[in-house]
């Protein structure tokens, strides 16, 4: 088939390499986001997709939006059999998905109806669960509730961060992306409703969210550290500033701190939580680069009784 991949990060271009270096399809052109600024000097970057496809030669589309006419001009003209989308980052209009004969094919990170929206490894990781995975599916105007052409699992490991799983989910995914391509093309394939039970949401989760509370049970806090990390960044409060929480380890056999209070050893640093206490592993003062709490706890001279999330942000 001749195909237009849709994409933005570095988390899409394992699927659209897969695509590329496939012998039975046709990379006609990627549609990706606008250059957007990076970086100290904010200059204008091109996304992970955009760069991938200028190296191996093939036609970048950047619409300020998918409903532009010039973009739907030109997609029209290169007249795709089909749109596989890997985190592109813009609601596609009806228009566009009206073009390819076998429409938008999206790969999601998660066993939809499960943890439909924008962060959905994040969302999964922060509930404990088990299992996740990917789906193919056909992309509709609702949010994420389309047909599922196929499905992939990945189990959740007890330290994985949402960028661990995420990685593992971009390649495995794009084999998944890959064949869901094969089969829409022989005609094996096809889409299968969503079941209407099961359905759970995944919002963005913004810097806000991601406040640790520190009266929270401590499972609670180390799956809000690793789905944050490493965006947006968990983060909590000391001395009136931001501190990120890098990592953490749970210490189910240490129960002394009152939450948010901090404890210094030789080379520990733990601080109390809602149940027991937790070891603070890695953190990121503002400003500076991430260091090991321990270095930090002796840069910073913690007193006794010290709290983190104990005063606003100044």
């Amino acid at each position: 088939m001749k195909l237009v991949f849709a994409g933005t990060p570095e988390v899409a271009v394992p699927a659209l390499d897969a695509l590329i270096a496939s012998d039975r399809h046709e990379v006609a052109a990627v549609v990706t986001r606008p250059d957007a600024p990076a970086g100290r000097g904010r200059r204008l970057v091109a996304s992970p997709v955009a760069q991938r496809a200028e190296e191996a030669g093939i036609e970048i589309l950047r619409p300020a939006r998918p409903r532009d006419e010039d973009f739907l001009a030109r997609l029209r003209e290169i007249a795709p059999d089909c749109c596989p989308v890997v985190a592109y980052g813009a609601l596609l209009p009806r228009v566009a998905l009206d073009v390819p004969a076998h429409g938008w094919v999206n790969l999601h990170f998660s066993l939809l109806p499960a943890w439909r929206g924008a962060a959905p490894v994040q969302h999964a990781v922060m509930a404990g669960d088990e299992m996740t995975g990917a789906a193919t599916f056909r992309i509709e105007e609702g949010l994420d509730t389309g047909p599922v052409y196929g499905v992939i699992t990945e189990h959740v490991r007890p330290t994985d961060t949402s960028g661990d799983l995420l990685t593992r989910l971009a390649f495995a995914g794009a084999g998944l992306l890959s064949a869901t391509m094969d089969g829409i093309e022989d005609g094996t394939l096809k889409p299968v409703p969503q079941p209407a039970d099961g359905v759970s949401l995944a919002p963005k989760i913004s810097v806000e969210n991601a406040q640790v509370e520190w009266t929270a049970p401590a499972l609670r806090v180390d799956r809000v550290v690793r789905a944050c990390t490493p965006a947006p960044g968990a983060w909590t409060v000391f001395r009136a500033e931001r501190l990120k929480l890098v990592q953490l380890a749970l210490e189910p056999g240490r129960g002394e701190l009152a939450p948010g209070e901090l404890a210094v050893g030789k080379n520990n640093v733990y601080v109390g939580t809602g149940s027991h206490d937790v070891e603070l592993l890695w953190v990121q003062p503002q400003g500076k680069k991430p260091m090991r709490a321990a270095d930090w706890a002796r840069g910073v001279r913690i007193a006794p009784g010290e709290r983190l999330g104990a005063a606003d942000v100044g």
